[in-house]
């Protein structure tokens, strides 16, 4: 892969190829940026779990917040990265006369933005939810006319791929055009950290970018398209090396969850703050007998300090790593997980472990998350029956419930079953948590809503 083609302010299926006149005020890449935090997908973030669902603490993260954090830094990864590489290939100048390192800074940031806006409720237990469903003996009807490659999507439902159909999908009911929110190809190639369909999943594989996938068979002719105009390498059928920006989107969300979300646990009370110092210190990278000039009263203060400071080391190590195998990335011989080459990996992979028992298993989150199945699996059942059946009476008034844009114009159905399958799960997957386990208990008839 070469970066002169890597590189591409094109926007997705735009109907002019002009860029927008305001270029040197604001890039193209940052207003990417700017039309994801404006977006109604993005905004839903803000009640969505990222560590513990539902949290009534100021201080605990949702994924609005998480991809905020995120993007700022990619943000400081896609610079870091941005400045040598100008530097190493004189000719990316020549192909993009005004490329600044800044402009690898928001491509990334963008994309981080994104990372997570395709997560169904209650994170990732909402697409175990979602796949259990569609493996279950009451989607059994619904899935008999799908081919194997449409039912996998389904079975194995996938947010990073809900997340590539919001940003380069338009329904039907909302207008006549198809290209989502027309972002860059580089952003959309970026943003995709697994370029491979559902079927191409490689089970136990240790390449980083086999392990899941990023596009929907209803979006594959989407992302070829932009594979193919970016020079992205194939690997596999319809499947693709990622675009090497897609590291760095990793590596900030791997570097936020691990640290940010150990951080939450702390404060919540869930580590005691002891370990939490045991645990944080190999990754200070303190100067030996330097001693600090501040006193702290106040343990979540130093907390902060620790995690800005952490935070800050491991960027410029990632970005170290990327540098050392940028031959091999545009190569496609690397497909590796930055986090997982720094030095101190077995100090994070301790945080982790310890993540997953005091935070992540945490009875009222492991209690949330069983709620969810039951909520997600009975709202599906329940759409689904109303498309497939909408003449029965119950059906009809579920299907009054569904919002246009979800419908076709005018509210008709597809004719493909895929199709209504797709737009159904969009819905549901699109709820934040507390709005789907109100919708849940209002057709259940558990709650009823206020008139007045």
């Amino acid at each position: 892969m070469t970066w002169e083609r890597l590189i591409s302010k094109k926007r997705f299926d735009a109907q002019t190829p002009q860029y927008a006149t305001d270029e040197a005020v604001r890039g193209e890449f940052q207003r990417d940026y700017d039309r994801l935090v404006f977006s109604t997908p993005f905004r839903r973030l803000q009640n969505k779990t990222q560590v513990l669902p539902m949290p009534e603490s100021d201080f605990v993260h949702n994924r609005l917040t998480h991809s905020l954090e995120t993007s700022c830094v990619g943000r400081s990864l896609g610079r870091l990265v941005g400045k040598t590489i100008l530097e190493r290939h004189p000719a990316i100048l020549q192909a993009h006369p005004s490329m600044l390192e800044s402009d690898f800074g928001d491509m990334v940031a963008a994309a981080c933005l994104a990372h997570d806006i395709g997560n169904p409720p209650f994170g990732h237990s909402g697409e175990d939810a979602i796949s259990a469903y569609f493996r279950s003996p009451q989607a059994v009807s619904f899935l008999q006319d799908l081919t194997p490659a449409q039912a996998e999507d389904l079975r194995n439902f996938e947010g990073n791929a809900a997340g590539f159909r919001i940003l380069t999908h338009t329904h039907p009911g909302q207008s006549s055009g198809s290209c989502g929110m027309r972002l860059t190809y580089s952003t959309l190639a970026t943003f995709t950290k697994y370029p491979r369909p559902a079927d191409q999943v490689v089970i136990g594989t240790k390449n980083a970018s086999e392990k899941k996938y990023g596009f929907f068979q209803a979006e594959q002719t989407h992302f070829t398209k932009i594979a193919q105009e970016l020079g992205m390498l194939p690997a596999g059928q319809n499947a693709f090396h990622r675009h090497p920006m897609a590291f760095l989107v990793e590596a900030a969300d791997d570097i936020c969850y691990r640290i940010i979300d150990f951080e939450d646990g702390c404060r919540l009370g869930l580590i005691p703050f002891e370990q939490a110092q045991a645990l944080l210190q190999p990754l200070l990278k303190e100067t030996a007998g330097k001693p600090s000039s501040i006193t702290f009263h106040d343990e979540r203060e130093q907390l902060g300090l620790w995690r800005a400071r952490i935070i800050s080391n491991l960027i410029y190590e990632c970005a170290g790593i990327f540098l050392e195998h940028e031959e091999a990335i545009l190569n496609g011989t690397f497909d590796q997980s930055l986090i997982n080459l720094v030095a101190q990996k077995p100090a994070l992979d301790e945080i982790k472990k310890v993540s997953i028992d005091r935070i992540y298993r945490h009875r009222p989150v492991l209690e949330i998350e069983a709620a969810g199945f039951e909520v997600l699996g009975g709202l599906l059942d329940a759409f689904l029956q109303a498309v497939f059946d909408p003449t029965a009476g119950r059906h009809r008034k579920y299907l009054d419930l569904v919002p246009d844009q979800f419908l076709g114009p005018q509210r008709q159905l597809s004719s493909s079953n895929y199709e209504k399958i797709l737009n159904i799960t969009d819905f549901i997957s699109g709820l934040t948590d507390s709005s789907a386990i109100s919708l849940f208990r209002k057709i259940r008839g558990i709650d009823l809503p206020r008139m007045y």
